[in-house]
């Protein structure tokens, strides 16, 4: 949550940082600011809204001078989103000012022992009282400002990325992390720095980049290394500097309308990109370097815990078939908030597979962190290099979706199935419980499904067109069976988050043990029904919607002549194994729901209360 960008050196700060933020807005859009210095004075502007409110603001109120400053768009913990409450925050002398992604759980002990003290405060955010904390023990301790970031966050409780500037230094930043992401763009020689929330904002002037851990800070200071400390010990840390791969032209939407169909696009190549390298089929081998160095550990394993969050845990459902169908493993997919404060019963027996996008999912984070002290093997799947998900893992795979900006997750839920799929198929080969030669047939269809995701794309006027029959509904209902019951799921949680029509997922069969009692004339239904599994339950299924009246919007395997001569409108897929259907079906219900979103002009990519990476509680 919240977005964070920030530049120190000699070019004019401005632009650097209205432009990184607008790349970070997917993090956070009820509010943004940022400060300027000029060497004189800070120049703060803040307000409720989007970046483009800010950018408005600005306008009309200062200049834009200035080498040094640093921006923040938010997504509200602590009070309303409101011009107040924006960030920067500053000290109650105004030396100093803060930016802050987290949560500080206690800030209300430690605003109340500040306010005896004579502090006042004008917001209702714990950042404001952090930033007035730190200013307390400068001035008490009479030390420098890292060294009272650094004491401060020892009395603190929570989760924080942040950025501090003093005003009476006016060449460094300090930056820590707990919990939420920070990065640091290293400028040639030194002469130039950037702090930011990912690489993203700073991508077009540096490719060297230093990942605080959690518990770290640096010290920047312009004309010198960056200078990395453990916040509890206070030792010094030797970062790895890593050389970023991501292209500016990965973050930009190509001619798209918007991000989300961009990436619903992409997703045939960003399949491709996930298997190749890993799945060679003239071969008959998958390659997985995290599975291969620890396949025993896998194929005795007691069972498989999946851990996850949104549409990762849809991912994780579909998993459970796959492993249990493939390679006979028990699998149990949690929901990470859940699961880490449930007091599970893990032994160095079970795996744990932990499921995000960004890597730097709060809840799913935590839950990895339990498992291993209970022993168990952790294995990350994640699609950002370097996210903290991926550094707590014994071992992982990286899904190579390529940048995932819209907040509603398309090409993260294909690639991080394929990823599991292959992951189940080596292990059920490794096991025997699959013949060599259904192997060799999963590995050529495989191969062949982002032609048939493209196919699917072809149809998106079609899509579109059942889409706007439908687009004042109050409620739909998605149902499906087997593989395709997470893809019933995900589809209606697709539907929620970016057009706010109420929707829900079931399994087909337990219809008729509740939501039945919606369904009439107004409701659309949407019914997977692919020819492979439990075809004639789901067919028997929507015979009873039909008899009710219901609108059945159908997905349905090519040629399927049976639910043609029931369903209201049908959309085909191409043939494949049962097993891979998901990587299909999802995509028409990822266009359903993107062409209705846009026919009620909903923000497709920045959805009202949500944000792309979920990294506080």
């Amino acid at each position: 949550m919240c977005g964070i960008a920030g530049y120190i050196g000699y070019r004019d700060a401005y632009p650097i940082i209205i432009n990184g933020l607008k790349r970070l807005e997917y993090r956070g859009y009820d509010s943004a600011g940022l400060i300027l210095y000029d060497k004189e004075t800070i120049k703060l502007v803040k307000t409720k809204g989007k970046v483009s409110d800010l950018e408005e603001k600005i306008s009309d109120e200062i200049s834009v001078s200035g080498k040094i400053g640093f921006g923040h768009t938010r997504w509200a913990t602590h009070g309303v989103p409101n011009d107040v409450n924006s960030h920067p925050h500053y000290s109650e002398s105004e030396n100093l000012v803060i930016i802050h992604n987290g949560i500080i759980e206690n800030y209300d002990t430690i605003k109340q022992v500040l306010i005896k003290r004579g502090y006042t405060f004008k917001s209702d955010t714990d950042t404001e009282v952090l930033i007035n904390l730190i200013e307390e023990i400068k001035n008490k301790e009479n030390v420098k400002l890292g060294k009272a970031v650094q004491l401060a966050l020892n009395e603190v409780v929570g989760a924080y990325a942040i950025t501090v500037f003093d005003k009476t230094k006016p060449d460094e930043f300090v930056v820590a992390r707990l919990g939420s992401p920070i990065a640091i763009g290293i400028g040639k020689d030194n002469k130039e720095f950037f702090v930011a929330s990912d690489a993203s904002p700073f991508i077009e002037y540096t490719k060297n980049a230093i990942y605080l851990e959690d518990g770290e800070m640096a010290i920047i200071k312009i004309g010198r290394e960056v200078r990395v400390r453990n916040i509890k010990s206070d030792s010094l840390v030797n970062p790895d500097v890593l050389e970023l791969k991501l292209s500016l032209e990965q973050i930009e939407k190509g001619g798209y309308d918007h991000f989300m169909l961009k990436e619903i696009y992409e997703q045939p190549k960003a399949i491709t990109d996930t298997y190749r390298g890993r799945m060679l089929v003239n071969e008959g081998l998958i390659k997985m370097a995290g599975i291969d160095d620890n396949l025993q550990k896998f194929t005795t394993a007691n069972r498989i815990i999946i851990v996850a969050c949104g549409t990762s845990w849809h991912a994780g459902l579909v998993a459970e078939y796959l492993f249990e169908d493939i390679a006979r493993i028990p699998v149990e997919v949690e929901y990470g908030s859940e699961f880490r404060y449930r007091n599970p019963i893990i032994t160095d027996k079970d795996i744990v597979i932990a499921i995000s996008q960004s890597g730097e999912t709060a809840d799913t984070l935590a839950a990895i962190k339990m498992a291993k002290e209970k022993g168990a093997f952790v294995f990350g799947v994640c699609n950002v290099v370097g996210s903290s998900i991926a550094r707590e893992s014994d071992a992982g795979a990286y899904t190579h979706a390529g940048p995932e900006i819209g907040v509603a997750s398309t090409k993260a839920f294909t690639t991080q199935i394929t990823v599991l799929t292959l992951i189940a198929l080596k292990l059920g080969l490794a096991k025997g419980s699959i013949s060599k030669s259904a192997y060799h047939t999963y590995l050529q269809e495989m191969e062949l499904i982002p032609k048939k995701v493209e196919s699917l794309l072809a149809i998106n006027d079609k899509v579109e067109k059942i889409g706007s029959i439908y687009k004042n509904a109050t409620n739909f209902l998605y149902l499906g069976r087997g593989f395709n019951f997470p893809v019933a799921l995900e589809g209606a949680l697709k539907l929620k988050e970016i057009s706010y029509i109420h929707a829900e997922g079931y399994p087909a069969a337990e219809m008729k043990h509740g939501p039945i009692a919606l369904i009439d004339e107004n409701m659309p239904i949407v019914v997977i029904a692919t020819n492979k599994g439990h075809y004639e339950k789901v067919v028997s299924n929507i015979q009873e919607i039909k008899s009710r009246n219901g609108k059945i919007i159908a997905v349905v395997t090519e040629g399927d002549t049976t639910v043609k001569g029931i369903a209201d409108h049908i959309i085909e897929i191409p043939e494949t194994e049962e097993a891979l259907t998901p990587l299909l079906t999802t995509i028409p219900l990822q266009l359903l729901s993107y062409h209705i979103a846009v026919m009620l002009g909903k923000n497709v990519d920045q959805p009202r209360n949500l944000a792309k990476s979920v990294t506080v509680e």
